[in-house]
């Protein structure tokens, strides 16, 4: 059963004709998720210190966002965190309240990363850009304040496909994550599961929006093969960081999350896997009027403790 506060969002947009992603221009869906906010999201918590950083990656500037959860002196557990938004629109400011409940929730240090976008900079720029973000965390870490032996990576939807691309682009190297936080992941481009066909209408996140966001993303067909796009495909998930992969009941990428969590298990890789089964695409960002988004994002904040030691 879909969750009651869902399906009176999704009649919301229904009742006032909100046009679906894929049918605008690109600069329109960006402003449109960017305003979306207003009343999706709950207020912004305070924090100590959030701080816009940047870094180079591939010859482009490359922003980023801190966020810290205390006072607290000495090298802090951080989670490296890619936004969602099919690797099109979404930005800093899209998930700066997300970013900020999970500092919160976990203890550690957030650091939120502002990747290239498509169709401007087709794959595989965002996830050069992941794998860059993430190695000047390592890099910086005496300056940022942060513990170069408890780094994780995550994101939601786009965001935790580079989270999941970034720990496999990583693996066996000084900079490999410590954990994988995967919120409703991407884990195959061009899926045919069973829940892109049973939910890809009628839940917000639609196979239309999929096949937009894909088009605006890759190259081309050559490039859904390539594990840095799509993770579930590579040839060996061994040797990665722990995870916890959530997925929600409604969302078309349910399946996929699923089986890219029994492929980390299969490799031997400790995964937790957990669906919101009531729930559709996109509802941990929308704690504004879906309760169970504060649940998910406790149940983050809970493993990303667990994972770096944490006391509660």
């Amino acid at each position: 059963m879909l969750d009651p506060q869902a399906r009176t969002l999704i009649q919301l947009l229904a009742d006032n004709k909100v046009p679906a992603v894929n049918e605008l221009p690109v600069d329109a869906a960006r402003q449109a998720y960017r305003e979306r906010r207003a009343y999706s999201q709950p207020p912004a918590p305070e924090l100590p210190l959030v701080k816009d950083l940047s870094i180079t990656s591939h010859g482009a500037s490359l922003a980023l966002r801190m966020f810290r959860p205390t006072s607290a002196s000495g090298p802090q557990p951080t989670l490296v965190y890619f936004h969602g938004g099919g690797w099109t629109i979404g930005d800093l400011d899209t998930h700066d309240v997300l970013c900020r409940q999970l500092a919160l929730a976990s203890g550690c240090v957030v650091v939120s990363v502002d990747y290239r976008l498509g169709p401007e900079h087709k794959f595989p720029a965002a996830y050069d850009d992941a794998v860059a973000a993430t190695r000047a965390c390592f890099a910086h870490a005496n300056e940022w304040g942060l513990d170069t032996t408890r780094i994780a990576v995550g994101g939601d939807s786009a965001g935790g496909n580079l989270a999941a691309a970034v720990s496999l682009g990583l693996r066996g190297t000084p900079e490999a994550p410590a954990f994988q936080l995967l919120i409703y992941p991407a884990t195959l481009q061009k899926p045919d599961t069973h829940s892109y066909h049973a939910n890809g209408e009628g839940y917000v996140l639609t196979k239309a929006a999929m096949h937009w966001f894909t088009d605006q993303y890759l190259r081309s067909d050559a490039d859904v093969k390539d594990w840095r796009a799509s993770p579930l495909v590579a040839t060996d998930h061994a040797g990665l960081a722990p995870a916890l992969v959530i997925t929600a009941g409604f969302d078309p990428l349910r399946d996929e999350g699923l089986m890219y969590a029994d492929a980390l298990s299969k490799a031997g890789v400790p995964c937790q896997y957990l669906c919101f089964e009531r729930q559709i695409h996109g509802f941990i960002t929308m704690g504004r009027i879906i309760d169970e988004a504060h649940t998910a994002v406790e149940l983050c904040g809970m493993a990303l403790r667990r994972a770096f030691g944490l006391a509660r």
